[in-house]
């Protein structure tokens, strides 16, 4: 073959392998700056000025009035009940999250595609149909209603359903944070561990845990702000007994109308700053999340 040919045929693939420069698109100063505006004025319409007026409202009848509201008995009760419900449910959840994504990461068996629709029908489901749900259920006319009479066994309109309605509620939260890192990393690693004679646990402890931690702990934060601010099934479970069954959100409702308003905004002033810290803890989790991804 002549030297020309060979140029010939070069020539084309010299001429693929140079890379364009890449376009950049620059647009004019003023686009760029009001963008950025509307999107700003819309974050501080739609959560800055609502979360600055529950403040002004909670604080502006005074300090003392504010510890008032937040101390009498009802508040206490409140705040203790959603306490405890907080503290069932996401232990609950982070047992069967860390089980169910387990088994959905590693596994494939008949029913697979059904336990990940039914892990999400929270999310599909109004928390009101949940908490109907439950009283369908367990409630005096419900299903197990004379066997939960006859060993007099309560859980409609008291702690137990409170606590089933939450767990309800928050499962998919755990498990869908979980999932797609477990799948993503691959059972190579714990096949290892095991292969070189690490036990169940060891290796869950030494190779799985390490692996998902910066998730778990990012499902776990979700699922603690979702239970301490539920509403919808836990207001028809509970039956809003004062001092018994009135979790924080529950308790608001009741003294916004008894028209209470500086009470109501006091207590829920409690609630805000919970997510206010519930949100700073996401930012502090993704940044860390971050860092091994940055050092690579």
């Amino acid at each position: 073959m002549s030297s020309s040919a060979i140029a010939i045929e070069v020539a084309p693939v010299a001429a693929a392998s140079v890379r364009k420069a890449p376009v950049v698109i620059r647009e004019p100063q003023w686009v760029k700056w009001l963008l950025i505006s509307v999107g700003l004025g819309w974050f501080a319409a739609l959560l800055l000025l609502p979360l600055a007026t529950v403040f002004i409202q909670a604080l502006s009848p005074g300090l003392a009035f504010f510890w008032h509201a937040i101390s009498e008995p009802d508040a206490l009760s409140a705040l203790g009940l959603t306490a405890l419900v907080t503290l069932f449910a996401v232990p609950l959840n982070l047992l069967f999250g860390i089980a169910a994504a387990w088994a959905i990461a590693r596994f494939r068996f008949p029913g697979r595609q059904l336990l990940i629709t039914l892990i999400d029908l929270p999310f599909s489901v109004s928390p009101v149909i949940a908490g109907l749900m439950l009283v369908l259920l367990f409630g005096s006319r419900g299903w197990f209603g004379d066997w939960l009479s006859e060993h007099d066994i309560k859980i409609i309109f008291a702690t137990p359903g409170i606590i089933l309605a939450t767990i309800f509620i928050t499962v998919p939260f755990v498990v869908r944070e979980l999932l797609p890192q477990m799948e993503a990393r691959g059972p190579e690693e714990e096949e290892a561990a095991i292969m070189l004679g690490a036990s169940g646990l060891q290796m869950f402890w030494r190779v799985t845990l390490p692996g998902i931690r910066w998730s778990l702990m990012y499902g776990l934060l979700l699922c603690t702000a979702r239970a301490v601010g539920e509403f919808g099934a836990v207001s028809v479970v509970s039956g809003h007994i004062r001092g018994q069954t009135n979790t924080l959100p529950l308790h608001i409702e009741i003294l916004y109308n008894e028209y209470q308003t500086g009470a109501a905004f006091a207590v829920a002033s409690l609630l805000a700053l919970f997510g206010i810290f519930t949100l700073l803890g996401e930012t502090l989790l993704a940044r860390l999340r971050a860092q091994p991804t940055k050092s690579h």
